[in-house]
């Protein structure tokens, strides 16, 4: 075993056994971390392997958890079954918009543009939607309190955790194989040069189309995640562009584009958020937007030093 594969198989070792020694607290956190993580690998399908900016990733997010949350609280159907169906409906949103927007050449900032867009109109879409309760939001039934109900997605903290683990694994797995793969290549041609690429006779058009439905799909379980998870949703929470924006700064921050970037920037931005957010209400200090003040400074030092993220500085100190 490589040198990198023993620190990823003690890094794997201890979160399986996090949970025996951590609080409830510091689960929920490790929770979160998982949770962006995850979010963050969808991310970097559509912009770090295949270089599609999209600034409206909320939109799958909502998208899918109204979807398999309204199919729940209305018709009693299990997440099981509304994970699927809330992945098709992520799916063809995205196809259509990947459509609307490479047909006519859409890319870059316009196409970062263009999904921040779709994500607000939806949003305004959903605050008059009578079928999700608008905006006063959409409650989810609890569980019964400790109990494991894995077909309705019920049960204590210490399940949420395992599940958002297990997500961040098989994203990292399946980055990881498409990066080595035919369909990595492709993607990496066409984020670095499109012309070129199509000189090779790559199908820009078909491969974009692939990264964005990927993407898209990948995010909608982090949708449904979070529904069951927070057990509420909220038009302003799930579509807003603050969402969008937590989502991108773990890459942004770790490094787009590769594999560990998400993940390392994932739990530089909660634990840090967190602890700042701690620290003041443990002083009695009540600051409005400190989160989002901390996300910002930490934004600014990266790409002031580490404009390639935190990762490949890290990797290439380490000898990785």
């Amino acid at each position: 075993m490589t040198r990198s594969g023993r620190a990823l198989a003690l890094i794997g070792a201890l979160l399986v056994a996090l949970p025996a020694f951590a609080g409830t607290y510091a689960l929920s956190v490790a929770t979160l971390i998982l949770w962006f993580a995850y979010a963050g690998q969808a991310w970097n399908v559509m912009m770090g392997f295949a270089g599609q900016l999209s600034l409206g990733h909320a939109l799958y997010v909502g998208v899918a958890g109204y979807v398999a949350g309204g199919l729940f609280v209305h018709h009693g159907v299990p997440p099981v079954v509304g994970l699927p169906v809330a992945m098709i409906a992520c799916t063809l949103g995205g196809l259509a918009i990947g459509s609307l927007a490479f047909r006519f050449g859409i890319s870059g900032v316009y196409l970062a543009l263009l999904t921040i867009a779709f994500a607000e109109f939806t949003r305004i879409g959903f605050d008059h939607l009578a079928w999700t309760g608008g905006p006063g939001g959409m409650f989810l039934k609890v569980g019964r309190h400790g109990a494991w109900d894995l077909l309705n997605f019920r049960g204590p903290p210490i399940m949420y955790y395992y599940a958002a683990l297990i997500l961040a694994a098989l994203a990292l797995a399946l980055c990881a194989r498409l990066s080595r793969s035919r369909v990595g290549f492709y993607w990496r041609a066409i984020r670095e040069d499109e012309e070129a690429a199509k000189a090779l006779g790559i199908n820009v058009f078909r491969w974009k189309l692939g990264a964005v439905a990927l993407s898209a799909a990948m995010t909608s379980v982090a949708g449904v995640f979070s529904a069951f998870y927070y057990n509420s949703l909220f038009p302003e929470q799930v579509f807003g562009i603050h969402r969008s924006i937590e989502i991108i700064l773990g890459p942004i921050i770790g490094g787009v584009g590769t594999l560990f970037g998400p993940i390392l920037g994932a739990a530089a931005l909660t634990l840090l958020s967190d602890g700042i957010t701690e620290s003041f209400a443990a002083l009695g200090w009540e600051i409005s937007g400190i989160k989002q003040v901390s996300y910002g400074v930490v934004l600014l030092r990266v790409v002031m030093f580490l404009p390639r993220g935190i990762w490949p500085a890290l990797a290439r100190r380490l000898r990785l």
